[in-house]
């Protein structure tokens, strides 16, 4: 399956909003370093996270989010970015994910196939459509103090996910196939007769 299938099915471009500049740098610098110690997540919930953002954005002929360490991405933004209450919400989302697997399939999320682990989150992200569509139609709700960490557990770990992984250097530059820092600057460049029309 190709990486933009994935999405059209997960729904996850709707989960992606376009990056200003500012929200862009922020991320850039939130990547943790080579050697860098989780410090949110246990190892059982880092494994479950990994699990998710690879059948998020699997490799394909570009690394995916496992090659890019988009789980310590996300142990980094529940360490110093989440507020309290938002980094217990995730936590209770990947222990809730783990008894729907249970659920299910008899074992833990990390323990089950990867074909049943796509049925898990399949279910996860109709329950997250739903969650969208009830938003939509209820616009005054209260805003919280980090929008990429609010609403369905599953929309959030989507959103963690695309933007750990293309405000990583791999996903900047070989999926999007952008430059970080732009080459040369071209100021005042002539407007041609045919673009004017």
């Amino acid at each position: 399956m190709q990486r933009r299938e994935l999405f059209r099915l997960l729904g996850a471009g709707a989960a992606l909003p376009a990056f200003d500049s500012n929200l862009l740098a922020a991320f850039q610098d939130a990547h943790p370093k080579s050697s860098y110690t989780l410090r949110t997540l246990n190892p059982h919930q880092n494994a479950t996270v990994v699990a998710m953002t690879d059948l998020i954005i699997p490799e394909t002929d570009t690394p995916g989010a496992k090659a890019v360490r988009v789980n310590e991405f996300i142990d980094l933004i529940l360490t110093d970015w989440a507020h309290e209450d938002e980094r217990q919400k995730f936590l209770f989302g990947l222990d809730d994910l783990d008894k729907r697997s249970n659920a299910i399939f008899g074992k833990d999320f990390v323990d089950v196939t990867p074909v049943q682990q796509e049925a898990v989150l399949s279910e996860l992200d109709q329950r997250y459509a739903l969650d969208r569509e009830d938003r939509a139609t209820h616009p005054f709700v209260r805003r919280a103090h980090n929008p990429q960490l609010t609403g369905d557990f599953f929309g959030v770990v989507k959103r963690l996910t695309l933007y750990g992984y293309y405000t990583s250097e791999v996903g900047f530059t070989l999926e999007l196939r952008k430059q970080i820092i732009p080459g040369a600057y071209h100021g005042c460049t002539p407007v041609s007769d045919a673009a004017k029309a």
